[in-house]
């Protein structure tokens, strides 16, 4: 077996814990969702590979030690927790201003570029403080640090968290598209939908406020 690919056992123990923290809502999956309701599936799957791609960022900082070095410096860390709240706030205004990019798609509404779904998905991994904390305080835990090969070893870890994350998202996002499909023309849950995108965002951005760094 090539040295970069971890034990079987801790292959399929981080498969099954990174599949569980896949499932747990985030808002990464409100974005999914509120990006299908929008503007199709497409868009969806666009945030989709934007959030992917951050998550293959985080995992070469952890993987060279960069990511450490922001979560352990107070100044570093509280300028990412800042940015990421205030992006989860800005989203959660789009979400009920008319015309809004997150608003339940109208007929002649504008579409955005596919490349600005990926970009929302990209930025909105990138600012989340938590996402950091995480690749830096859980992915570790699998490898050794006497380990020869820790480096590749965190890699292959960060492109399985991915590949076990497929199922989930591609779920999540034919779930909002069959909603969209479902609600089109019930302008009252529209609305609603749309608070809800907003408080959602607005609870994130608060959580990532009181996110800590390592002490």
């Amino acid at each position: 077996m090539p040295s970069f690919i971890p034990d079987l056992s801790v292959t399929l123990t981080f498969a099954l814990a990174g599949f569980v923290l896949a499932i747990t809502p985030g808002p990464d999956m409100a974005l999914f969702v509120s990006r299908t309701m929008n503007f199709g599936r497409s868009h969806g799957f666009a945030a989709v590979l934007g959030t992917s791609t951050g998550i293959a960022v985080h995992t070469m900082l952890v993987a060279f030690g960069i990511s450490v070095l922001i979560v352990a410096a107070p100044t570093a860390f509280w300028v990412l927790k800042i940015v990421g709240a205030l992006y989860l706030v800005w989203l959660a205004i789009q979400a009920v201003r008319s015309g809004g990019g997150l608003l339940v798609s109208r007929e002649g509404g504008k579409q955005p570029r596919l490349f600005q779904s990926y970009l929302t998905g990209l930025a909105i991994n990138l600012t989340n403080p938590k996402v950091a904390l995480f690749f830096v305080t859980f992915l570790p835990q699998f490898v050794s640090a006497e380990d020869p090969a820790v480096a590749q070893k965190l890699v292959f870890l960060g492109v399985e968290f991915i590949l076990v994350s497929i199922p989930v998202v591609v779920g999540t996002v034919l779930f909002a598209e069959w909603l969209t499909v479902t609600l089109r023309d019930n302008q009252w849950v529209s609305k609603a939908l749309n608070w809800s995108f907003a408080a959602v965002f607005i609870g994130f951005a608060a959580t990532i406020l009181f996110a800590e760094g390592r002490k």
